[in-house]
C-alpha cells in the first residue's frame, strides 16, 4: 500500500491550520438569523469550502479536484493527489458549547467496499466554531482519515448495515499515523459485537408483535 504523502508527514497539520486561517479570513457571512440556525451556519461553512478547497489544497496537492456531489453522497468533495491516490472528504461542522452532537461518518459497507482498493482515503474534514455576533469564529480544523480516529470516540448506529457515527462531537480522539489494517479489524470486531445485538432487539419486536397479532385476531370486525 502506497502510503498518503498527505497524512502520513506533517502535511495533513499544516492544511488544518490553512483551512483555519482561510475560513476565518472570510468576510462575515452570516446574518442574525442564521448565525442562530447551526444548521444554516454549517450549510455556508460547508459552501465556503467547496468553492474554495482546490485552491487551498495548491497545485503541490491537488492534481484534480470535484464539489459536484448529490446530497446523499459519500462524501461532499473528492481530489486526487499527485501520487494518483484518491480522497472523498465528508465535511462536518461542530458548534462549541451545544451539550451533544453525534454526526454519521458513512455506512460500515459503504467504506468496506471504498477500501477495497488502497488507493482510496475517506477522510474527515470537521471545523469546529463559536459564534461572536454574526460571525463564525474556527477554532480548530481536524483533517485526516476516518482510521485516525480512535473507536473510543465512535459508534454504530443501527441504520442498514451499520452507519459509523462519532459518538459526541466535543470528545474526538485521534491517533495519527494509525493503521489502515488495524482500524478495519477493529471495525470488524465491533460489527462482531453491533449484530447480535440488533438480532435480540428483532426478536423482541417480533414477540411483542405476535402478541399484538393475538389480540387482534380475538377481535370482531
Amino acid at each position: 500500500m502506497v502510503k498518503s504523502s498527505i497524512f502520513y508527514t506533517d502535511l495533513y497539520q499544516k492544511l488544518q491550520m490553512k483551512i483555519k486561517d482561510f475560513l476565518n479570513s472570510q468576510e462575515e457571512f452570516l446574518s442574525g438569523s442564521t448565525a442562530q440556525s447551526t444548521r444554516a451556519v454549517g450549510d455556508a461553512i460547508e459552501h465556503i469550502i467547496g468553492e474554495n478547497f482546490d485552491s487551498i489544497l495548491g497545485k503541490d496537492v491537488c492534481s484534480g479536484y470535484s464539489s459536484d456531489f448529490a446530497r446523499r453522497a459519500m462524501a461532499d468533495l473528492a481530489f486526487e493527489d499527485n501520487h494518483g491516490l484518491y480522497y472523498v472528504v465528508d465535511v462536518k461542522t461542530h458548534r462549541r458549547g451545544t451539550k451533544f452532537s453525534m454526526p454519521n461518518l458513512t455506512s460500515v459497507e459503504r467504506l468496506s467496499r471504498f477500501y477495497e482498493d488502497d488507493k482510496n482515503h475517506f477522510v474527515i474534514l470537521m471545523v469546529s466554531y463559536v459564534i461572536q455576533g454574526v460571525r463564525a469564529v474556527v477554532e480548530e480544523v481536524l483533517f485526516l482519515p476516518i482510521e485516525f480516529l480512535e473507536w473510543d470516540c465512535l459508534t454504530i448506529g443501527a441504520l442498514g448495515w451499520g452507519q459509523i457515527q462519532i459518538a459526541n462531537s466535543n470528545v474526538i480522539l485521534t491517533s495519527p499515523g494509525y493503521s489502515r489494517r488495524s482500524w478495519m479489524l477493529e471495525l470488524c470486531d465491533a460489527l462482531f459485537e453491533f449484530y447480535p445485538r440488533e438480532i435480540a432487539k428483532i426478536d423482541k419486536r417480533v414477540e411483542h408483535f405476535k402478541k399484538v397479532r393475538e389480540q387482534w385476531e380475538k377481535r370482531r370486525d
